[in-house]
């Protein structure tokens, strides 16, 4: 049985208030951040910028403040990015959020619902778990010319479609023995991640979290260097 410390039991009330918030499943938010980080809120990638619970990217965390901050208590980092006002000081502060295992948890619930909404055009169909899994490491215009190639040809070597990811995540791509996994066999690994958890037609079955307070005491921080920034 896991025995969670009381630090992951923190992350886990903030992954499980964040699926209520979102709409999204606290079981596939759950297995996505011990996939991604082993439940560790400052896990920092070696060969990217990727850290935090979720790992998100420098490029991915800036484009989800901006798209999803203010309905989550970060509407002054939101305004920032949008009127291109993030100076240095700013910017560190919204990448530091990813520290925070509420703040990134929130996030990922709203990354996974946009990319299963983008999924569900791109393929004409309702998605899985899994895929939106899959999107999450590929994004989703990757996920969706993965996902096209794997319904044509399933055998087909996946490094192929997606060669750069390929190249970066060599454990994925390729088996033990060095031999090139085929999309199906990527597939596998990547539904393996998240232990079978699915997402849910609507909702998630948790009560509706109260909305965050309008400025936590980080937060009125980061606003002082904005206007910091925007008197200077």
């Amino acid at each position: 049985m896991r025995i969670e410390t009381r630090a992951a039991e923190g992350v886990i009330a903030a992954v499980r208030s964040a699926a209520a918030r979102t709409g999204t499943d606290f079981g596939f938010l759950l297995a996505q951040a011990r996939s991604e980080s082993g439940l560790d809120p400052r896990a920092q990638a070696k060969s990217s910028s990727a850290r935090g619970l979720f790992q998100f990217t420098s490029g991915t965390w800036m484009e989800m403040v901006r798209r999803h901050g203010a309905e989550h208590g970060l509407g002054w980092a939101a305004e920032a990015l949008k009127a291109g006002a993030a100076g240095s000081g700013v910017r560190e502060a919204i990448l530091a959020l990813r520290d925070s295992p509420e703040a990134a948890s929130l996030m990922a619930g709203e990354l996974a619902r946009d990319n299963a909404a983008a999924l569900g055009r791109s393929l004409g169909r309702a998605v899985t778990a899994a895929e939106v899994h899959m999107a999450s490491f590929l994004g989703a215009s990757g996920a969706t010319r993965f996902l096209t190639a794997l319904a044509a040809d399933p055998q087909a070597p996946a490094a192929a479609v997606v060669p750069q990811a390929a190249a970066a995540n060599r454990a994925i791509f390729a088996a033990r023995d060095g031999s090139p996994r085929s999309l199906a066999e990527v597939m596998a690994v990547m539904a393996g991640k998240i232990g079978g958890n699915d997402l849910p037609v609507r909702g998630n079955g948790l009560p509706v979290a109260a909305p965050p307070p309008a400025m936590l005491p980080a937060q009125a921080r980061m606003a002082y260097l904005l206007l910091a920034e925007l008197g200077g």
